[in-house]
């Protein structure tokens, strides 16, 4: 058979690193499926939904930096991709999606299963075009990768199928392998003296800490020395700003921390590190704000910003350092410290059960998990509960990795993403924390663990409830309506499919199974009953908050509900306790 258009494509490929295409096949992809199977290296990662395709790369994408990919068939199986897509460029991790088209001639025609996908992906991709002839192909696929390595998002190449199967346009000519670059960028000098001049005027600095940290971490503990000042992180730099970290206080925001709260509230000067924290009613009010990005678009977004620093954290922090004044008075510091420490107290004695019984609390599965998992895991929770258990109770020690749906906030996550990390690292643990409701969303990828034997393990927290949804109705004063979950017993599917599972009722039996299933050499279930009416409190209770929880309780009362009351109260008696 003579050499294709599709040969080409997997050759630029692999030339560039790509070890493995996540997607689902169909009649317009089968030019590009055909080619992988004749070329027999890159590997075919099937699995049963294309949203898990997408989520899959993008979880890869997340945990090694370089270029994931997923394809899919055309209309409604690109169409699939979509929620994957947007997770991964709000992440900013860099994936490339083939999106084949149908048949040349019938574009524009209403054809059978026509979507115009170069409009549909423009949103959530940095790169998206159509090929219309050979000749485009594989230079279309450099731009395409080129952009998403570059810019740290996604590209699309949506190809008619027919184009797959045309002979190369090469003639022999060796592709060139497309790697991502390293730069150095700072700022100009007068704009880090601006910055300093701020910092030096001020009395309590505090640092926002976000994924932009990530490589820098001895600079975010110089420059918090040397301000004296607490360090607050976002939920995309738990990893990289939390361990081995004596400035750090905990979060703020809705999953937050009381001390990472009071640290924002209190602060005259705040420096933002490499983060877009979107949550503006948890900013300071009267304090002056320095702002370090290396996307400058993103500075001001949040908060009026006093001076603006485009650059990389480490590059502008080396730069900042020699202009920031030695001598500080440590108060604001040591105050917010000794608060993290009695506020971490508190969470922490959540964590047992006071009786060997179930439901268990929430907390109690993550901080075993945390306690158990290896020093290297790969943790991934699903958006809701389990990313806010995650948030307080998962301890990052500079190997471990965290990541999930944390911007685009994605339900069903957990389990796709934990299969491209997974596929990426075959020998590390990576573990799935999921919820019942995302779980049974993608309940279809236990078969894709099983045929790509894959030793992923999946820690579901069964409240039978959409458990974040409840808490938000609650907070608006909403009686609970359509968040029951009817759930079978996940561990009975997943044996049914042939994993490894078992099912937790009580404490007693949390650690022994979470030990068999860490242990086991293959894919493991573990489905944790858990009680439903924990309530997560924000580290800074508004007054609409606190009115919501009122008309929640007087409405449910009128409805007839009283007894969820009864069961609220008993499940977070010993939270009130603890303050």
């Amino acid at each position: 058979m003579s050499r294709t258009v599709a040969d080409d494509m997997i050759a630029l490929l692999k030339a560039s690193g790509v070890q493995r295409v996540y997607g689902l096949p169909g009649d317009a992809l089968n030019g590009f499926t055909d080619a992988l199977h004749r070329d027999g290296e890159l590997a075919w990662q099937h699995v049963r939904h294309e949203e898990a395709a997408a989520l899959a790369a993008a979880g890869e994408a997340a945990v090694t930096g370089e270029l994931a990919v997923c394809a899919a068939s055309c209309g409604p199986g690109n169409l699939h991709l979509i929620n994957g897509l947007f997770d991964a460029q709000r992440s900013r991790v860099p994936v490339l999606a083939v999106a084949a088209h149908i048949p040349s001639e019938e574009i524009g025609g209403g054809y059978f299963q026509e979507t115009h996908p170069q409009e549909l992906f423009r949103e959530c991709s940095v790169f998206v075009e159509m090929a219309g002839i050979p000749e485009q192909l594989p230079r279309l696929l450099e731009i395409a990768m080129r952009a998403a390595v570059e810019r740290r998002g996604v590209a699309v190449v949506v190809v008619p199928g027919d184009l797959f199967r045309k002979h190369s346009s090469l003639s022999g000519r060796t592709p060139r392998p497309i790697k991502r670059t390293v730069s150095s960028v700072r700022p100009s000098d007068d704009t880090l003296a601006a910055a300093a001049d701020v910092l030096n005027a001020a009395r309590r600095v505090t640092i926002l800490a976000g994924a932009g940290c990530e490589g820098a971490h001895a600079e975010l503990l110089a420059v918090a020395e040397r301000l004296q000042a607490p360090v607050v992180h976002a939920m995309r730099g738990k990893e990289w700003v939390e361990y081995d970290n004596p400035y750090d206080v905990g979060m703020t925001g809705l999953l937050g921390f009381a001390s990472g709260y009071r640290a924002m509230e209190h602060c005259d000067a705040l420096l933002m590190l490499g983060t877009d924290f979107p949550y503006r009613n948890f900013y300071p009010e009267n304090a002056r704000i320095v702002q370090v990005d290396v996307r400058g678009e993103n500075i001001g977004r949040r908060i009026s910003v006093d001076v603006p620093l485009v650059g990389t954290v480490k590059d502008t922090v080396t730069g900042l350092l020699p202009r920031l004044r030695t001598e500080r008075d440590g108060g604001h510091l040591q105050r917010l410290t000794a608060h993290y420490r009695r506020t971490r107290k508190r969470l922490d004695a959540l964590t047992t059960n006071r009786a060997d019984e179930g439901p268990l609390h929430p907390q109690a599965i993550i901080a075993a998990v945390d306690r158990l998992a290896a020093d290297d895991a790969i943790l991934v929770p699903d958006v809701g509960l389990p990313t806010l258990w995650a948030s307080r109770y998962l301890r990052m020690n500079g190997r471990r990795r965290l990541i999930g749906s944390f911007s685009h906030g994605t339900m069903a996550n957990a389990l796709p993403q934990a299969i491209g990390a997974q596929a990426a690292f075959p020998p590390r643990q990576v573990i799935a924390l999921s919820g019942d409701g995302g779980l049974a969303m993608m309940l279809g990828e236990l078969l894709t663990l099983r045929q790509q034997k894959l030793p992923v393990k999946v820690v579901v927290l069964n409240n039978s409830a959409l458990g974040f949804v409840e808490i938000e109705m609650k907070a608006d004063g909403y009686v609970n309506f359509g968040t029951e979950l009817d759930n079978p017993e996940f561990a009975e599917v997943a044996r049914a499919v042939g994993l490894h599972a078992s099912r937790v009722n009580r404490f007693g039996d949390l650690d022994p199974a979470l030990t068999a299933a860490f242990a086991h050499p293959g894919p493991a279930v573990v489905e944790v009953m858990t009680r439903r009416q924990e309530l997560a409190i924000p580290p800074g209770l508004t007054a609409k908050q606190v009115v919501g929880f009122t008309l929640w309780a007087g409405r449910s009362v009128l409805d007839g509900d009283g007894a969820v009351l009864v069961d609220v109260a008993r499940t977070n008696l010993r939270q009130l306790a603890l303050e």
